[in-house]
């Protein structure tokens, strides 16, 4: 008994400290997949998926548009955002969510740099990704990632008019704000 008396503060310690560990750890891909797809589900919104990694700076230029106060809530009024981590230096790993690669692959962004961006419906379908189409949906060029050029913001612009129910007006207020990007 006395031994249970001084094991049981090293035995809650160790369950804290794992426990904290597991939180911090980034999800699986496939899991943050998962959740977003239930969510999406639950609120009738589709899903907008953003690789990126710490050290990018388009993929911060990315978040800093979507994130702007006066846009911000035009994607979160229509999209599930997610961000899965990848492409991290050696010793910044830790960061990355596992599988994210795998699923940049599945969703054709293996051969794409980052930020790469794909949409998924509710049902984890794919509608759009990042690399350009043509009318037709035949790939036409590489992934506009943060899109700042006009011909990269008029795709981003067709591909929200496309998956979500943004209004004209509202999509000229995110054109407007990503073409200052590139000024």
């Amino acid at each position: 008994m006395k031994t249970l008396k001084l094991l049981a503060p090293f035995l809650f310690s160790v369950f804290i400290i794992t426990n904290s560990y597991a939180q911090m750890k980034p999800k699986n891909a496939d899991e943050v997949i998962r959740q977003a797809t239930a969510e999406a589900a639950k609120t009738n919104k589709n899903i907008f998926v953003i690789s990126h990694a710490s050290w990018c700076i388009w993929c911060h230029r990315m978040d800093t548009a979507m994130n702007d106060k006066t846009i911000n809530l035009f994607f979160d009024k229509n999209y599930v955002i997610k961000h899965l981590t990848m492409d991290e230096s050696k010793d910044k790993r830790n960061l990355e969510n596992p599988g994210a690669a795998a699923l940049r692959t599945k969703y054709y962004g293996d051969q794409q740099g980052i930020p790469y961006w794909f949409i998924l419906d509710k049902k984890g379908k794919l509608l759009a990704d990042s690399r350009l189409h043509s009318d037709d949906g035949e790939v036409t060029g590489n992934n506009v990632g943060c899109p700042v050029k006009p011909d990269e913001v008029d795709y981003f612009i067709d591909v929200l008019k496309k998956t979500s129910a943004l209004t004209n007006a509202q999509l000229e207020m995110i054109r407007k704000r990503f073409l200052k990007i590139g000024e």
